[in-house]
């Protein structure tokens, strides 16, 4: 039986754990196919340490996969699919995985992958209806509770800024005894006063940080999970409803695409099994946020973080509604540093790059990348996400934008998400992306891109109506030069928006990327 799901069997064996697309899981059977596939994995000659590389959407089986590395003492590696083959390839060798378990939507792209290493994983098994999975599943016997010890995860992040980068160091200890992950959960469950009894709904990718453990914790610590692979904004109502969901993740796109259903729609939503609502990953236009206050009620929590750190500010719907803007205050267990481009310390209300200081000894590494993890620290145990802000006088941080997206035109720092957030309240624009292109005068020139609501074409007139709204708002400086029209932005489902993919096409003749 595996140790994390132990409870959760002996007291209500038909109870269900999980949902996807395709149908369920009761604890019993996830306890069992969990400890087969730990078993499975045992015999095929993976030990204590070993990567295993997961290629999913989100469906039941990449839990099952997840808790037999937390229970195997397996280093657990999800894979972003929206990867080209190469960046998969990177994942695979960096990591050194030893297993890869891929979802049957990936095989040509997994296969590819593959045909690129210089060496294969030892054990491939592909997830889906008559697939090696199942059959490795079903050959194996249980596993032996006792010899059962905790693994950890090794997220790589979305390679916005050059090749993935493994993160170690700050989950879990590898071969602890699996009560340490439990731990873990409840610390996390207090934080965000999750009822870990209650029903959780995943329509992000369970690959994303968050995303991943807000779904893990409340399966640990017994919740039911209702996982979706793509978002739809109606079927989350009807899913809140149908399954008296209390707990949901939601990403700022997703809260736009929410607030625009038809009014019916949202007129017929009750939503009072909701509790917590918990949105990040990427900022929040403020009118869009008071919006879903409004609708939902004082139940939405935002906090701050990355994948190298965790979490390390929250802000409660009260708290943002007299400080509009603000991503909170620093949690108990971190310390927040603002410092100029010198490294000396600012004061409240300077603006500077932010760094974070775990108060527990906590810190990170990117695996194999020790300049680069010498870049993410300011000294040893102080470390940074890449952000710009500063602090208010009673400690609320607010962000300025990401350091790798500062536009710096005739020596003047400027930041883009000041600018996106003035562009995406215009009434025609679904989402906005701002960033510098080169100017043979000014280093940079702040240039426009924009995705357009159904109903609204691209024209010259809108580009200098967007340009006009701008300058009303912002210093001259600040206003974009020009407007792209995008058909559709290269934003993720985890909200994180691939800029450089805009960015590049404007510097690939310029001989410099700054």
């Amino acid at each position: 039986m595996s140790k994390l799901l132990n409870a959760h069997v002996t007291d209500h064996p038909d109870k269900i754990a999980l949902v996807d697309d395709d149908g369920s899981r009761t604890w019993s059977e996830l306890d069992e196919r969990v400890d087969r596939f730990i078993q499975a994995l045992r015999e095929s000659g993976l030990v204590v340490g070993d990567r295993v590389a997961l290629l999913s959407q989100n469906r039941r089986e990449f839990f099952e996969v997840t808790l037999a590395c937390l229970h195997g003492g397996f280093i657990l590696v999800p894979m972003n699919w929206h990867c080209v083959p190469s960046e998969l390839a990177y994942i695979l060798d960096n990591s050194a995985a030893a297993a890869m378990i891929v979802d049957e939507g990936f095989t040509d792209t997994a296969a590819i992958a593959l045909s690129l290493l210089p060496k294969h994983p030892k054990v491939h098994l592909t997830m889906g209806a008559g697939g090696s999975f199942e059959q490795a599943i079903s050959e194996a016997e249980r596993s032996d509770t006792s010899t059962q010890v905790a693994g950890s995860v090794m997220f790589y992040t979305s390679g916005t800024t050059g090749r993935p980068k493994g993160v170690k160091g700050w989950f879990s200890e590898v071969g602890a005894p699996p009560e340490s992950i439990a731990a873990m959960a409840d610390g996390f469950i207090a934080l965000l006063g999750i009822d870990a009894s209650a029903t959780t709904l995943l329509n992000g990718p369970a690959y994303h940080t968050a995303q991943f453990f807000w779904s893990l914790f409340p399966i640990v610590r017994g919740g039911t999970v209702i996982m979706r692979r793509r978002f739809d904004s109606a079927e989350t109502l009807r899913l809140i409803e149908e399954h008296a969901i209390a707990n949901v993740h939601l990403v700022p796109t997703q809260f736009t695409r929410l607030l625009r259903l038809p009014d019916a729609t949202r007129t017929e939503f009750c939503g009072d099994s909701l509790r917590t609502i918990l949105h990040g990953s990427a900022p929040c236009p403020p009118h869009i946020k008071r919006s879903m206050i409004e609708w939902w009620g004082p139940i939405i929590t935002e906090y701050y973080g990355a994948t190298e750190g965790g979490v390390t500010h929250l802000i409660t719907s009260d708290e943002w509604l007299e400080r509009p803007g603000s991503v909170g205050r620093t949690l108990p267990i971190f310390e927040t540093i603002v410092t100029d481009d010198a490294g000396n310390r600012q004061t409240s209300g300077e603006t500077g790059t932010l760094w974070f200081r775990h108060l527990g000894g906590r810190d990170f590494e990117y695996y194999g990348e020790a300049s680069k993890t010498d870049e993410a620290h300011l000294e040893p145990g102080v470390f940074t996400f890449g952000d710009i802000g500063w602090v208010d006088e009673s400690g609320y941080l607010y962000l300025s934008d990401r350091k790798v997206d500062l536009i710096i035109s005739g020596g003047v720092n400027i930041y883009p998400a000041e600018i996106e957030g003035v562009l995406v309240d215009h009434p025609a624009v679904a989402d906005a992306a701002v960033f510098g292109i080169p100017d043979d005068e000014y280093g940079e020139q702040v240039k426009g891109a924009v995705e357009l609501l159904p109903g609204y074409e691209p024209s010259a007139e809108l580009a200098e109506e967007l340009r006009k709204k701008c300058s009303e708002q912002l210093a001259s400086y600040k206003v974009p030069r020009s407007i792209d029209f995008e058909a559709e932005l290269p934003r993720q489902a985890s909200g994180k928006l691939y800029k450089r993919q805009l960015r590049d096409r404007y510097w690939a003749e310029s001989r410099r990327s700054i």
